[in-house]
């Protein structure tokens, strides 16, 4: 109750204040700073590079995002070498990965959701500000001495500030990277390729004219039939086809496309280059080079078609690449080959489009009222933030899962596998150990998030990394009562985007009614919608300046 009355009053306080906060000086104190009364549990000094260890056994409820890859297990080994370490032990509230999100939603909204809430992509958390559910966990970053650390020796405050709400806070402790590293990206039959005496298309234009040559080799076959369809249409490669082309779509989809040259933000599904990206996607289908049913097929099905040959490319990552798509393959073409060709290039040029900051996660309210939280946020620092405890999550144990030399080079133990690095060994990473989970591991160095790639992995970085990374775009925080507006706006806006970018492609459609589906759209205030966006970020310019 106190915490949500301080909402209130902040709000009306930041109207009168127009804002006085400045995110180039140092954190804020925050809503109180009386930390006294939360520190049973705590190390009396923690900072960089030290092991955190609760003074006093703890448990911490954390939402888990139950993969179906790896089942959470009650014996893995993470739970009680995590205990062991820092003398916490986790308690999860497991939720299967198809209704984490709704699921989350539901708790938060209950009151009734754990201290921890991890696997929140950014902007998920905007949802839950407003109702003061979560935590500004910018006003406890004194307690996290690792993530300050890396924030600062990786430059990441342009990434942060686009964190940032109207009141200047953020509410999400992300995943932070040291470099972008892009996994999604085109997977194609070289075998194909090579029959067809077809070099590695660079372009995308290039790789119309491979699936071209395929389709004339094999007409009665669609050779690009895609996966992902599930919760966007083709979600994952709108995703790589959308940054290609300087735009969002797909899982990035996000209302506003920050424009750099003209300083402002347009409507994603209104722009130019989204209009180019549709218009190529059309011309794939038109002319049976993407299977239509890639946007409604089940993973199964495609993968299926992969297998038995009645397609030669899908969207994949090293992941499915290795986990799913070559085994599928060994079993029905063992002359097979499929491999990652490097992400082709759009109008948008070389760039690397993967950020910097990845997933993270949200704090509930209810933890600041806990006599353990200052523990609890020493322990996250440590765990997701620290060079140990980010090695923790994604190697596991030194001597059991994997080795280190002199160097730090670290070697996967030869009776474990990941990644297809061991295939014949009697035990999996994440299957049988719990690390590399989703929930836990990610973040960290290259040498730390690469570690487990192989060398064909480490050539496709290597690609990518000559690449410019992509532009951050300047903070644009709503406050409460402009997103309550925008609210009542982005779902009907998504959901129409999302249906005619779906008929544009299939033909349902045709491309000549482009500017009618723009009048359509300002008829849904999209308008509205991005004038409230650049408002906000001349606001926060003028503001933060």
């Amino acid at each position: 109750m106190l915490h949500k009355t301080w909402r209130r009053v902040a709000i009306a306080t930041a109207g009168l204040l127009a804002l006085t906060l400045s995110t180039a000086c140092s954190e804020d104190p925050g809503e109180s700073t009386d930390l006294s009364e939360n520190k049973v549990g705590a190390m009396a000094t923690y900072g960089v590079g030290d092991q955190f260890k609760a003074t006093e056994a703890l448990s911490f409820s954390t939402l888990y995002n139950n993969h179906t890859f790896y089942p959470l297990k009650e014996d893995w080994a993470f739970w009680s070498e995590l205990t062991k370490r820092t003398n916490v032990k986790i308690e999860p509230v497991a939720v299967p990965l198809s209704d984490y999100e709704q699921k989350r939603s539901l708790l938060i909204g209950a009151g009734d959701a754990p201290l921890i809430i991890p696997k929140t992509y950014h902007p998920q958390e905007n949802a839950f500000v407003s109702s003061g559910a979560i935590l500004p966990v910018s006003d406890y970053l004194d307690l996290m001495p690792n993530l300050k650390d890396k924030i600062a020796k990786w430059n990441l405050k342009p990434e942060i500030d686009n964190l940032r709400q109207s009141d200047g806070k953020f509410y999400l402790l992300p995943g932070v990277h040291e470099k972008p590293t892009q996994d999604y990206t085109v997977l194609v039959r070289t075998d194909i390729m090579q029959e067809l005496n077809l070099a590695v298309p660079k372009t995308w234009d290039e790789l119309y004219t491979v699936l071209k040559a395929m389709k004339a080799k094999y007409p009665n076959v669609y050779p690009y039939s895609d996966l992902f369809s599930k919760p966007n249409p083709t979600g994952a490669l709108l995703n790589i086809l959308g940054s290609a082309h300087g735009t969002q779509a797909g899982w990035d989809y996000q209302h506003a496309t920050w424009d750099p040259a003209a300083k402002k933000f347009n409507y994603t599904g209104a722009s130019e280059q989204y209009k180019q990206m549709v218009t190529y996607l059309h011309k794939l289908v038109a002319e049976g080079l993407l299977d239509p049913e890639s946007f409604t097929q089940t993973d199964d099905q495609a993968r299926q078609k992969l297998a038995n040959g009645k397609s030669f490319v899908v969207t994949g990552n090293a992941q499915t690449l290795v986990n799913n798509h070559r085994p599928d393959l060994a079993k029905t073409l063992p002359n097979a080959k499929l491999a990652k060709i490097p992400l082709p290039i759009g109008p948008a040029g070389e760039i690397n489009p993967f950020p910097r900051l990845e997933n993270g996660i949200m704090i509930s309210t209810k933890a600041r009222e806990s006599k353990n939280f200052v523990a609890m946020m020493q322990f996250i620092d440590w765990l997701w933030y620290s060079d140990a405890g980010l090695e923790f999550a994604r190697w596991g144990i030194e001597g059991t899962t994997f080795t280190k030399d002199a160097s730090g080079k670290r070697t996967l133990n030869p009776g474990v596998d990941f990644l297809g690095l061991n295939p014949k060994a009697p035990k999996h990473l994440q299957k049988d150990f719990g690390f590399q989970n989703g929930v836990f591991a990610y973040g960290g160095s290259p040498d730390l998030v690469r570690g487990f790639f192989s060398p064909e992995e480490l050539e496709f970085q290597k690609v990518m990394d000559a690449r410019t990374p992509r532009v951050v775009p300047p903070p644009a925080p709503l406050t409460d009562e402009e997103r309550e507006q925008v609210s009542l706006w982005e779902t009907p806006l998504k959901d129409f985007v999302t249906q005619n970018t779906l008929k544009f492609a299939l033909g349902q459609r045709p491309l000549s009614e482009w500017d009618a589906y723009v009048a359509e759209l300002k008829a849904k205030n999209s308008d509205q919608y991005i004038d409230l966006v650049n408002k906000a970020y001349e606001r926060f310019q003028k503001n933060n300046g």
